[in-house]
């Protein structure tokens, strides 16, 4: 059964420029070849995310830590941020719409934290905010098979991932299937549901704007659990998925190096090209440039020239 949910203007005109974005993003390789990024996005994401759960450990500390050196903190936020730093290593070898694979991720991220952890819970739990009980969860015997038709619903093909996503991040909250841990896995979730069809999803720290202001991630939580269905929860991740990509855009405008320029195009060529292909492919450099680059290749020795001066032909090795 489909979990219920409208699809309002704000949404259609959130995942158009979404889009548009992720298209920018690609075009420009922002992600793709700059490893210092994707390693600032990573320790950003692993803050966030456990920092909405308490954690008191700095981006610094947590850099550290991925360094292998020692940092001093309590054992309980070290141990989350080891066990962060490991399900995100093995976020490839994980397929979103598994069950299997996320009790496992749930087994690894909760990992000497909690009790049974990678298992359903066998009790009921409500969520106080204050001494106020904000959300009752379905009775532990319905979890096993609430889930189990959440992941039915993940392999819904006509579905776009953007929704899927979110639909996905709420309906977990909505059921709250372990003791502890709910939050953080469902923002795994999406991230690996978004990463799927968006590879970029892997390293976009969307969980930095929602550590900014919680309120508003449990309000939109919390509209949802009142309306009976996950439109303002929809609306409300698509947006930070919107401001996150702005963000990144905003702040990683980079300009390609000639050996960038130069894997790319060999990552993505087959068979023979010329210049005027490699031109192609960016736009922004001149004659002189894509000569020079082609030059670099064939003395390096990762492409062959056939030809001379305007009628040459290249083939990669």
């Amino acid at each position: 059964m489909k979990p219920p949910y409208q699809i309002t203007s704000k949404i259609l005109h959130l995942i158009s420029t979404i889009s548009q974005k992720i298209g920018e993003v690609n075009a420009n390789y922002l992600i793709k070849n700059n490893p210092q990024l994707r390693k600032q996005n990573q320790i950003k994401t692993i803050h966030s995310s456990l920092s909405i759960e308490g954690n008191t450990l700095t981006e610094d500390q947590i850099t550290a830590i991925l360094e292998n050196k020692r940092v001093l903190g309590s054992q309980k936020d070290i141990h989350e941020v080891l066990n962060a730093i490991n399900i995100y290593d093995k976020l490839h070898t994980l397929k979103f719409s598994s069950e299997k694979d996320y009790l496992k991720a749930h087994k690894i991220l909760m990992s000497e934290l909690i009790e049974n952890s990678g298992k359903y819970r066998t009790k009921g739990v409500g969520i106080l905010k204050g001494s106020k009980i904000e959300h009752i969860a379905p009775p532990s015997e319905n979890v096993p098979y609430l889930m189990r038709d959440l992941f039915s619903y993940l392999k819904d093909n006509s579905e776009l991932s953007l929704i899927k996503s979110c639909v996905f991040h709420y309906e977990m909250e909505f059921i709250h299937p372990f003791m502890d841990g709910n939050g953080r896995m469902g923002r795994l979730w999406q991230t690996l549901i978004l990463m799927n069809e968006f590879p970029l999803f892997e390293f976009l720290p969307f969980e930095t704007l929602i550590s900014k202001n919680q309120k508003k991630y449990y309000h939109a939580l919390a509209q949802s659990d009142k309306e009976g269905h996950s439109t303002k929860f929809i609306e409300y991740m698509l947006g930070i998925i919107d401001d996150s990509l702005s963000e990144l855009l905003t702040n990683s405008v980079q300009k390609l190096t000639q050996e960038d320029r130069i894997s790319i195009f060999l990552e993505n060529t087959e068979g023979e090209f010329t210049r005027k292909d490699y031109m192609k492919k960016f736009t922004e450099i001149s004659s002189a440039t894509a000569s020079r680059d082609l030059k670099t290749a064939l003395d390096k020795g990762f492409i062959q020239k056939f030809g001379d001066k305007n009628s040459s032909i290249y083939k990669k090795l």
